[in-house]
């Protein structure tokens, strides 16, 4: 092999980011590491929940790169973890802190999930979410995104990533062009948004607008078709609609794929090998290629996509400059976090004006934990009679809906004391439930009510038999005319605006013995 190809063949290693199965690291990956790779994705199948397991893999896999390695993961805060998958994320989410309004808040919570990752060992969080979610019923973002406006997202996305940087782990803002107004998951299909590109402009290109100024150095793009710019390409392998964060934004840092493996991008060009060809082309530099399901799976993936990039540059469908370019951009993000060298902070903006205290490597003044509790605390909306019911030996019903893949199956509970639990299914007899609840207070613990025909008319018969009834949502609520949560049955409505183990506490502490 000449030493142009041998170039060529580290520069398409440069520009992945795999995964692999178990809590360990494998001979497979080890050495696909030492020849280059740019990044390694961990996923809650890697993790188990010890802060020392996960150091301890992380530095195995730097230890393997001679070029320095960017280990990732999607910590976004709220629903979504990998590092508490096992437990519940004990961060406060997007959608809590969006509710709160408070950025500096969101900047203590983002410094302190920063703070946690670059004692571990990683380098780059595939967050902060910057999907406007203004489409109630979307399945895949929710609670993962900061709000229903461009203004409030690009304001907590620029908090976040400030905090994130400040503890010196690299942000990745995603989804672009925004995910937020579509009503189909893009892991099981190709969602499209149908909108004009002047509303797009506004709405969804406005946060990532407001990011890239503030200087954030890596984009996340999705598998997500923006007709008015593209009506064939997902934007992942669409020239014209990365063009507009490269040209128009003037984009310099990295851009990173969401996972090539999902149906959204693989299916239409056929197979994840011809898919990472097509992104790098369109001008992505480093390839998400998605969790190791099975073990064995990921190996030969990595195998083909390494001889799809070098034949395509054979070939000339792909130019040797645009891998070159891709992978140098990689080589700098890398060395950035190895020296503590990323951009300076972003400064945050409340809708005040600037907000004081960057810089610090810190909370803002929190102590572990405070920041999410807090914010946890004040993004709760209840409604309710002036004095709250005892809820004391309360039957709890946990409605247990499918979670978005995002987030995956991680434990979910209201921790009232005394509380029996039962788990809901649609089979299950409704007459039997009541049966059970009978002369004891009636606790439901939903997801997203309103997107399930069988949980919101379930909860419409439970409160038909029991106006005494407490329904906690922990999911995206839906608002009145004035933006309050609104439509759910029962004496006693809490919302909670995400469902992680820190949010259920605030709602168990608001509910509980007094």
């Amino acid at each position: 092999m000449s030493s142009t190809e041998e170039q060529v063949v580290r520069q398409a290693h440069r520009v992945l980011m795999p995964s692999f199965h178990g809590t360990t690291l494998p001979g497979w990956m080890q050495e696909r590491i030492a020849q280059g790779l740019g990044s390694v994705c961990l996923f809650g199948t890697n993790l188990t929940g010890s802060d020392d397991q996960a150091r301890h893999l992380v530095q195995e896999i730097h230890k393997s790169s001679p070029d320095g390695c960017l280990v990732t993961l999607d910590e976004e805060g709220g629903d979504v973890t990998r590092l508490d998958a096992r437990s519940g994320s004990r961060t406060a989410g997007h959608a809590v802190l969006g509710a709160v309004n408070d950025v500096a808040l969101t900047r203590a919570v983002g410094a302190g999930i920063g703070k946690r990752l670059r004692d571990i060992g990683i380098g780059l969080d595939l967050g902060p979410v910057a999907d406007v979610n203004c489409e109630p019923d979307n399945p895949v973002i929710g609670v993962r995104s900061f709000g229903a406006t461009p203004e409030l997202a690009g304001r907590h996305v620029v908090a976040f990533a400030s905090g994130l940087h400040s503890a010196g782990v690299a942000s990745c803002i995603k989804h672009f062009p925004g995910h937020g107004a579509t009503v189909e998951d893009s892991h099981l299909s190709m969602p499209r948004l149908d909108i004009d590109e002047e509303t797009a402009r506004k709405r969804e290109l406005a946060p990532f607008a407001t990011a890239v100024a503030a200087g954030v150095p890596a984009v996340m793009t999705s598998h997500v078709v923006l007709a008015a710019v593209d009506p064939v390409n997902p934007a992942t392998t669409s020239p014209a609609v990365l063009g507009i964060l490269r040209e128009d934004m003037g984009f310099e840092g990295v851009i990173v794929t969401d996972a090539l493996d999902m149906v959204g991008v693989a299916r239409p060009y056929g197979g994840t090998g011809r898919a990472a060809v097509a992104a790098l082309a369109a001008g992505a530099d480093l390839l998400c290629i998605g969790p190791e399901r099975e073990p064995g799976q990921m190996e030969p993936i990595v195998s083909w996509i390494v001889d799809d990039i070098v034949a395509a540059v054979a070939d000339g469908r792909l130019p040797a400059e645009r891998l070159a370019d891709a992978a140098g951009r990689v080589d700098a993000l890398v060395r950035a976090v190895q020296s503590g060298s990323l951009a300076p902070e972003p400064p945050i903006e409340d809708a005040r004006g600037p907000v004081s205290g960057n810089g610090d490597s810190g909370g803002g003044g929190y102590q572990d934990g405070e920041a999410d509790l807090e914010a946890a605390r004040r993004a709760l909306f209840l409604r309710a009679p002036d004095e709250l019911p005892v809820l004391k030996h309360a039957l709890l019903l946990e409605f247990h809906v499918t979670p978005g893949i995002a987030a995956g199956e991680v434990p979910w509970t209201l921790p009232l004391e005394g509380a029996v639990k039962r788990s809901l299914s649609p089979a299950d007899d409704l007459e039997s439930v009541l049966a059970e609840a009978e002369g004891r207070p009636l606790v439901a613990l939903v997801r997203d009510a309103h997107r399930h025909t069988w949980v919101a008319d379930r909860l419409a018969r439970i409160a038909g038999a029991r106006p005494d009834l407490v329904t906690v949502e922990t999911g995206w609520p839906v608002v009145n005319a004035e933006g309050e949560p609104t439509g759910l049955p029962g004496a006693v409505a809490v919302w909670t605006y995400g469902g992680s183990s820190v949010s259920l506490r605030a709602a168990a502490e608001r509910l509980g013995p007094r």
